[in-house]
Protein backbone atom coordinates (compact mmCIF):
# COMPACT_ATOMS: atom_id res chain seq x y z
CA UNK A 1 0.00 0.00 0.00
CA UNK A 2 1.08 3.47 -0.65
CA UNK A 3 2.59 3.79 -4.19
CA UNK A 4 0.26 5.84 -6.24
CA UNK A 5 0.08 3.95 -9.77
CA UNK A 6 -2.78 5.57 -11.48
CA UNK A 7 -5.55 8.11 -11.84
CA UNK A 8 -8.42 6.01 -11.67
CA UNK A 9 -11.35 7.84 -12.42
CA UNK A 10 -12.77 11.40 -11.58
CA UNK A 11 -16.57 11.47 -10.40
CA UNK A 12 -18.51 14.59 -12.03
CA UNK A 13 -18.01 17.98 -10.75
CA UNK A 14 -20.78 19.42 -8.37
CA UNK A 15 -21.51 21.83 -5.62
CA UNK A 16 -18.17 22.28 -3.07
CA UNK A 17 -17.39 18.78 -0.97
CA UNK A 18 -16.70 18.78 2.17
CA UNK A 19 -17.02 14.57 2.86
CA UNK A 20 -16.32 11.25 0.80
CA UNK A 21 -16.60 7.50 2.52
CA UNK A 22 -16.68 4.41 1.70
CA UNK A 23 -19.08 1.72 2.59
CA UNK A 24 -20.90 -1.49 1.32
CA UNK A 25 -19.43 -1.42 -2.14
CA UNK A 26 -20.73 2.54 -2.61
CA UNK A 27 -18.98 5.93 -2.49
CA UNK A 28 -20.64 8.65 -0.48
CA UNK A 29 -20.07 12.20 -1.54
CA UNK A 30 -21.05 15.09 0.84
CA UNK A 31 -21.98 18.38 -1.10
CA UNK A 32 -22.59 21.66 0.60
CA UNK A 33 -26.42 21.92 -0.93
CA UNK A 34 -29.80 22.55 0.21
CA UNK A 35 -31.14 18.64 -0.50
CA UNK A 36 -29.51 15.45 -1.46
CA UNK A 37 -26.52 16.76 0.04
CA UNK A 38 -24.94 12.94 0.07
CA UNK A 39 -24.44 11.24 -3.31
CA UNK A 40 -24.26 7.81 -3.34
CA UNK A 41 -21.67 5.91 -6.15
CA UNK A 42 -21.76 2.50 -6.89
CA UNK A 43 -18.07 1.26 -6.48
CA UNK A 44 -17.22 -0.40 -9.83
CA UNK A 45 -18.16 2.39 -12.24
CA UNK A 46 -18.94 5.48 -10.13
CA UNK A 47 -22.30 5.84 -11.71
CA UNK A 48 -24.60 8.12 -9.52
CA UNK A 49 -27.00 5.41 -7.75
CA UNK A 50 -29.27 7.49 -5.29
CA UNK A 51 -28.87 10.64 -2.89
CA UNK A 52 -29.86 10.79 0.27
CA UNK A 53 -30.97 14.16 2.69
CA UNK A 54 -29.71 15.00 5.82
CA UNK A 55 -32.46 16.59 7.73
CA UNK A 56 -32.47 19.98 9.38
CA UNK A 57 -29.15 20.00 8.92
CA UNK A 58 -27.39 23.52 9.45
CA UNK A 59 -23.65 22.85 8.00
CA UNK A 60 -21.11 20.42 7.30
CA UNK A 61 -17.49 20.06 7.98
CA UNK A 62 -16.50 15.99 7.42
CA UNK A 63 -17.91 12.43 6.89
CA UNK A 64 -16.89 9.25 7.59
CA UNK A 65 -18.53 5.73 7.68
CA UNK A 66 -18.73 2.69 9.94
CA UNK A 67 -19.05 -0.72 7.85
CA UNK A 68 -19.84 -2.53 11.41
CA UNK A 69 -22.99 -0.77 11.85
CA UNK A 70 -23.52 0.20 7.97
CA UNK A 71 -23.81 3.41 8.83
CA UNK A 72 -22.64 6.97 7.44
CA UNK A 73 -21.62 10.15 10.41
CA UNK A 74 -21.72 13.66 8.98
CA UNK A 75 -20.41 16.69 11.14
CA UNK A 76 -22.25 19.97 11.70
CA UNK A 77 -20.72 22.66 12.79
CA UNK A 78 -23.52 24.87 13.10
CA UNK A 79 -25.81 22.94 15.06
CA UNK A 80 -22.38 21.29 16.88
CA UNK A 81 -23.80 17.68 16.34
CA UNK A 82 -23.16 14.76 14.40
CA UNK A 83 -25.56 13.28 12.13
CA UNK A 84 -26.14 9.70 11.70
CA UNK A 85 -27.58 7.84 8.52
CA UNK A 86 -27.71 4.35 7.89
CA UNK A 87 -27.19 2.97 4.62
CA UNK A 88 -31.73 3.04 3.71
CA UNK A 89 -30.77 6.51 4.99
CA UNK A 90 -32.97 6.94 8.36
CA UNK A 91 -31.62 9.55 10.29
CA UNK A 92 -30.42 10.87 13.73
CA UNK A 93 -28.42 13.08 15.42
CA UNK A 94 -26.33 13.82 18.66
CA UNK A 95 -24.88 16.68 20.57
CA UNK A 96 -20.92 17.40 20.62
CA UNK A 97 -21.55 19.98 22.79
CA UNK A 98 -18.87 21.98 21.10
CA UNK A 99 -18.44 22.78 17.00
CA UNK A 100 -16.37 19.35 15.54
CA UNK A 101 -13.85 19.83 12.67
CA UNK A 102 -13.08 16.10 12.10
CA UNK A 103 -14.18 12.82 12.38
CA UNK A 104 -13.28 8.77 12.53
CA UNK A 105 -13.96 5.33 13.27
CA UNK A 106 -11.91 3.48 15.84
CA UNK A 107 -11.32 -0.18 15.70
CA UNK A 108 -14.03 -0.57 18.58
CA UNK A 109 -16.91 1.00 15.89
CA UNK A 110 -16.77 4.21 18.24
CA UNK A 111 -16.86 7.78 16.83
CA UNK A 112 -13.41 10.06 17.36
CA UNK A 113 -14.49 14.01 17.07
CA UNK A 114 -11.88 16.22 17.07
CA UNK A 115 -12.69 19.32 18.53
CA UNK A 116 -10.62 21.58 17.32
CA UNK A 117 -11.19 25.20 19.49
CA UNK A 118 -11.62 23.21 22.77
CA UNK A 119 -8.23 21.21 21.62
CA UNK A 120 -9.57 17.87 22.35
CA UNK A 121 -10.72 14.40 20.83
CA UNK A 122 -14.21 12.99 21.87
CA UNK A 123 -15.38 9.47 21.74
CA UNK A 124 -18.84 8.65 21.17
CA UNK A 125 -20.67 5.68 20.89
CA UNK A 126 -22.51 4.99 17.44
CA UNK A 127 -25.77 6.44 18.95
CA UNK A 128 -24.00 9.48 20.61
CA UNK A 129 -23.14 8.16 23.97
CA UNK A 130 -20.36 10.44 25.45
CA UNK A 131 -17.57 7.65 25.96
CA UNK A 132 -14.26 9.43 27.05
CA UNK A 133 -12.46 12.85 26.33
CA UNK A 134 -8.77 13.36 25.93
CA UNK A 135 -7.48 16.92 25.91
CA UNK A 136 -3.92 16.97 24.01
CA UNK A 137 -0.66 18.18 24.42
CA UNK A 138 -0.43 21.85 24.60
CA UNK A 139 1.57 21.79 21.34
CA UNK A 140 -0.64 20.40 19.32
CA UNK A 141 -2.56 23.65 18.36
CA UNK A 142 -5.85 23.99 16.08
CA UNK A 143 -6.20 19.95 15.82
CA UNK A 144 -7.74 19.02 12.27
CA UNK A 145 -8.32 15.35 12.73
CA UNK A 146 -7.04 12.06 14.61
CA UNK A 147 -7.26 8.77 13.74
CA UNK A 148 -6.96 6.03 16.49
CA UNK A 149 -4.45 3.04 15.79
CA UNK A 150 -5.22 -0.55 16.76
CA UNK A 151 -2.82 -0.21 19.55
CA UNK A 152 -4.60 2.54 20.89
CA UNK A 153 -1.99 5.27 19.58
CA UNK A 154 -3.55 8.32 17.83
CA UNK A 155 -2.44 10.04 14.73
CA UNK A 156 -3.20 13.48 14.80
CA UNK A 157 -2.96 16.55 12.37
CA UNK A 158 -2.93 20.21 13.06
CA UNK A 159 -2.08 23.95 12.18
CA UNK A 160 -4.10 26.19 10.91
CA UNK A 161 -3.92 28.95 8.57
CA UNK A 162 -2.20 31.41 10.80
CA UNK A 163 -0.81 29.16 12.61
CA UNK A 164 3.19 29.03 12.75
CA UNK A 165 3.35 25.35 13.54
CA UNK A 166 2.00 22.33 11.26
CA UNK A 167 2.62 19.17 11.72
CA UNK A 168 1.95 15.42 11.90
CA UNK A 169 1.84 13.54 15.45
CA UNK A 170 1.47 10.15 16.85
CA UNK A 171 0.05 11.08 20.41
CA UNK A 172 0.13 8.07 23.42
CA UNK A 173 -2.98 6.12 24.59
CA UNK A 174 -3.97 8.54 27.16
CA UNK A 175 -3.45 11.35 24.85
CA UNK A 176 -0.76 13.51 26.86
CA UNK A 177 2.63 12.42 24.89
CA UNK A 178 3.69 13.31 21.68
CA UNK A 179 5.77 10.05 20.33
CA UNK A 180 6.83 11.23 16.75
CA UNK A 181 5.87 13.67 14.54
CA UNK A 182 6.44 15.01 11.28
CA UNK A 183 6.36 18.88 10.30
CA UNK A 184 7.36 22.09 12.03
CA UNK A 185 7.77 25.71 10.91
CA UNK A 186 4.83 26.05 7.85
CA UNK A 187 6.13 25.74 4.32
CA UNK A 188 6.27 23.94 1.15
CA UNK A 189 9.38 21.52 1.50
CA UNK A 190 9.42 18.07 1.81
CA UNK A 191 9.07 18.15 5.41
CA UNK A 192 6.78 20.44 6.04
CA UNK A 193 2.51 21.32 5.84
CA UNK A 194 0.60 24.39 4.49
CA UNK A 195 -2.66 23.45 6.74
CA UNK A 196 -2.36 19.43 7.07
CA UNK A 197 -6.44 18.78 7.02
CA UNK A 198 -7.44 15.50 6.80
CA UNK A 199 -5.43 11.76 7.55
CA UNK A 200 -6.03 8.25 6.36
CA UNK A 201 -4.19 5.31 7.82
CA UNK A 202 -3.79 1.65 5.82
CA UNK A 203 -3.90 -1.75 7.74
CA UNK A 204 -0.07 -1.60 8.07
CA UNK A 205 -0.24 2.35 9.82
CA UNK A 206 1.36 3.55 6.71
CA UNK A 207 -0.31 7.21 7.18
CA UNK A 208 -1.94 9.34 4.34
CA UNK A 209 -1.89 13.25 4.59
CA UNK A 210 -4.19 15.96 3.17
CA UNK A 211 -1.75 18.78 2.71
CA UNK A 212 -4.19 21.53 1.87
CA UNK A 213 -2.74 24.97 0.89
CA UNK A 214 0.23 23.33 -1.00
CA UNK A 215 -2.23 20.91 -2.63
CA UNK A 216 -0.73 17.53 -2.68
CA UNK A 217 -1.14 14.10 -0.38
CA UNK A 218 1.80 12.66 1.50
CA UNK A 219 2.97 9.46 2.61
CA UNK A 220 4.45 8.99 5.63
CA UNK A 221 5.77 5.89 7.46
CA UNK A 222 4.51 4.31 10.40
CA UNK A 223 6.87 6.30 12.75
CA UNK A 224 5.79 8.99 10.66
CA UNK A 225 9.27 9.32 8.41
CA UNK A 226 8.19 10.62 4.97
CA UNK A 227 7.99 8.02 2.74
CA UNK A 228 7.20 10.12 -1.24
CA UNK A 229 4.40 12.36 -2.03
CA UNK A 230 1.57 10.37 -3.43
CA UNK A 231 -0.88 13.05 -5.53
CA UNK A 232 0.36 16.04 -6.63
CA UNK A 233 -0.94 19.35 -7.25
CA UNK A 234 -0.23 18.67 -11.10
CA UNK A 235 -3.36 15.59 -10.77
CA UNK A 236 -5.65 18.06 -8.94
CA UNK A 237 -7.77 20.84 -10.04
CA UNK A 238 -7.76 23.02 -7.33
CA UNK A 239 -7.24 21.98 -3.82
CA UNK A 240 -7.78 18.42 -2.06
CA UNK A 241 -10.04 18.79 0.60
CA UNK A 242 -10.85 15.60 2.09
CA UNK A 243 -9.81 12.13 1.29
CA UNK A 244 -10.85 8.97 1.51
CA UNK A 245 -8.80 5.07 1.46
CA UNK A 246 -10.53 2.17 0.69
CA UNK A 247 -7.82 -0.74 1.62
CA UNK A 248 -9.95 -3.19 0.63
CA UNK A 249 -10.21 -2.37 -3.43
CA UNK A 250 -6.78 0.00 -2.76
CA UNK A 251 -8.61 3.34 -3.88
CA UNK A 252 -7.79 6.73 -2.52
CA UNK A 253 -10.66 9.00 -2.87
CA UNK A 254 -9.64 12.90 -2.94
CA UNK A 255 -11.81 15.33 -2.68
CA UNK A 256 -10.64 18.16 -5.07
CA UNK A 257 -12.69 21.16 -4.50
CA UNK A 258 -12.88 25.00 -3.78
CA UNK A 259 -15.42 27.05 -1.63
CA UNK A 260 -17.93 26.74 -4.91
CA UNK A 261 -17.63 23.34 -6.85
CA UNK A 262 -15.33 20.13 -6.50
CA UNK A 263 -15.13 16.47 -7.77
CA UNK A 264 -13.63 13.30 -6.11
CA UNK A 265 -10.60 12.22 -8.18
CA UNK A 266 -9.77 8.51 -7.23
CA UNK A 267 -6.52 6.48 -7.62
CA UNK A 268 -5.08 3.71 -7.16
CA UNK A 269 -2.93 2.86 -4.15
Amino acid sequence: MGQVVDTVVMLPEGKAIQGVTSLAGEVYVLRDKGRGQVEVYDVIDYRLQYCLTVPDARGFIDMTSCAHYRCVYIADPVVKCVHRLDIQGAATRWPVNDRPWGLSVNAAHNVLVTCCEVHKIKEFSSHGDLLRELTLPDDVIHLLHAIQTCNGQFIVCHGAADDAVHSVCKISNDGRAIVHSHGGRRGSGTGQYNVPVRLAVDKNEFVFVVDLINSRVKLLSPTLDYMRQVVSSDQLKWLPYRLCLDTQRRRLYVADSTSYTGRIVVFSV
